[in-house]
């Protein structure tokens, strides 16, 4: 059959939504799993995850993490990747260097660290004061806790788990370079083809550029393994677009029909992650507004795109007040008139109350 647009839309929908197994499981196969601090009503891995994993509720990974062989790193975005693609990305080599002076503050709270097993930021600014330093957005933090994030980021310490939503953090052991730089980053490419296909060209060029975030210390490698990635990877002019995915999958396979469904997606789940795809397959720009100024907002502070089959018909924003679940739906053009379409919300409600622990 041939590969339409229709065909790209219920392949994006089909590939990702796959039966619901275990964590770990789904972790794998989704290669990542963004990160974000924000619950409305859930953190976004929470979101995400809940539509993979079976019998989700949310919390689950923060509560098992300790246990499970995967990291939170940064990748092309913060989040939470398998040990084995975490382990790719280090030595990691950050474009900024430190001044011996840093570096003396690292190895004095490395040894800390090591002495203690697992520490909280609360221990180590207790034991050196290192006073107050201006963050990223214009505030002010504890000194402490910047310097256990910049080590984390250069791989002398992991995160070993969460307290209360904070970071504690444990001494990690130094990673061999890989013997093939380049082998390493085609496996950091596939896993980003994987997650997110099928990708348009300028996503995928896009994506690749992220890893210098995770994998800073090959910048230069970039170029050479996009262009190794599109030969190594299926393509087909479609729509006036040249769009990727990987070889070993067909877009215009009948296994990809679509169920009757609604889900609410995270903001930052694959199925609408790219902006630039999903305005070509839906027909209809959503954005993430939770930091866009309130009077500017058009879809809401966490609009969860709304999903029925493989259309993106509209979003939510849901609360949770007085135990109550209290979603907000809006729709581009309308609500359904099918009298299915209500079931499938209703069931989808019925979901995210156990998700939420409120049935």
């Amino acid at each position: 059959m041939p590969i339409t647009l229709d065909a790209l839309r219920r392949h994006a929908v089909a590939r990702t939504l796959f039966t619901p197994t275990t964590l770990p499981r789904a972790i794998a196969r989704l290669g990542f799993v963004q990160a974000d601090p924000i619950r409305a009503p859930a953190r976004a891995q929470d979101l995400t995850l809940r539509h993979r994993v079976k019998d989700y509720r949310a919390g689950d990974l923060e509560q098992r993490y300790p246990k499970l062989a995967v990291e939170e790193d940064f990748f092309v975005n913060y989040g939470f990747l398998p040990r084995a693609t975490h382990a790719l990305m280090h030595p990691r080599t950050p474009r900024t260097a430190w001044p011996k002076a840093r570096w003396a503050q690292a190895h004095e709270v490395l040894a800390f660290v090591r002495e203690r097993g697992v520490v909280h930021p609360r221990e180590v600014d207790a034991e050196f004061a290192h006073g107050k330093a201006r963050n990223w957005f214009g505030g002010s933090s504890n000194a402490s806790t910047q310097l256990l994030d910049d080590m984390h980021y250069r791989g002398l310490v992991r995160i070993a788990g969460r307290a209360s939503g904070v970071r504690l953090y444990a001494p990690r052991e130094p990673t061999q370079e890989p013997v093939d730089p380049h082998a390493a980053m085609d496996a950091l490419v596939d896993v980003i083809v994987r997650k997110y296909a099928p990708l348009p060209a300028a996503s995928l060029s896009e994506l690749i550029s992220h890893l210098r975030g995770g994998a800073p210390q090959w910048e230069t490698l970039r170029k050479d393994a996009l262009a190794r990635a599109k030969r190594r990877h299926a393509s087909a002019e479609i729509g006036g677009w040249r769009w990727y995915w990987p070889e070993d999958e067909n877009p215009a396979s009948r296994r990809h029909a679509p169920d009757e469904r609604v889900r609410l997606l995270a903001p930052f789940d694959p199925i609408v992650w790219d902006r630039r795809r999903f305005e070509r397959l839906w027909g209809w720009a959503y954005r993430f507004e939770a930091y866009t100024p309130a009077p500017k907002r058009v879809r809401g502070y966490y609009a969860l795109p709304l999903l029925w089959g493989d259309q993106v018909i509209g979003w939510a924003n849901v609360s949770v007040r007085d135990g109550q679940l209290c979603p907000e739906i809006g729709f581009v053009n309308g609500r359904p008139a099918e009298g299915t379409f209500s079931a499938a919300v209703d069931d989808e409600l019925n979901r995210m109350n156990r998700f939420l622990g409120l049935d």
